[in-house]
């Protein structure tokens, strides 16, 4: 069985996500999508928010599954028997810093391999910090995030739209 991990902080989910893991699905046997619980950042939404909101917006995929993990991802790998990590690339400067964290991945854990997918044009300029800096600010962001999410990300910065 081919499980591949994408992981992610998903803070929040965006459209580019879904479509990421839509296209992951694709690939393997099993996607893990795998939330990553850093408590060094300041999250707007909790580990156990991001994995319900997660587990809401996948249903539909029967081969995907979603967990939360913290610490290095290659033992999250490790622990659930994972071979392949899929990340989605925006621009070349997305490449440089994927690239090196592929290849130091690849030598902890040889096992690992890392596939990159390039984002929809559609999605290329989205990123979860550009979502929250404009629902902070109370503008539009029904076009970079999914429907059901739009007033759950108002809520968070106390806007009612």
């Amino acid at each position: 069985m081919k499980r591949a991990i994408y992981p992610g902080s998903f803070d929040p989910v965006t459209n580019g996500h879904l479509d990421m893991i839509e296209r992951s699905a694709k690939l393997v046997d099993e996607l893990v999508v795998g939330v990553l619980n850093n408590s060094a950042k300041k999250s707007l939404f909790s580990v156990e928010e991001r994995v319900s909101m997660l587990k809401e917006l996948t249903a539909q995929y029967p081969n995907v599954r979603i967990d939360s993990f913290d610490g290095l991802l290659v033992d999250f790998a490790k622990r659930i028997h994972a071979a392949i990590v899929v990340r989605g690339l925006r621009a070349v400067t997305d490449f440089e810093y994927e690239l090196q964290i592929a290849q130091t991945n690849h030598e902890v854990y040889p096992e690992i391999e890392t596939v990159f997918l390039t984002t929809r044009l559609e999605y290329a300029y989205i990123s979860s910090t550009m979502v929250k800096e404009f629902a902070s600010y109370g503008g539009n962001i029904s076009h970079f995030v999914p429907p059901q999410m739009v007033s759950r990300i108002y809520a968070k910065y106390g806007i009612t739209k």
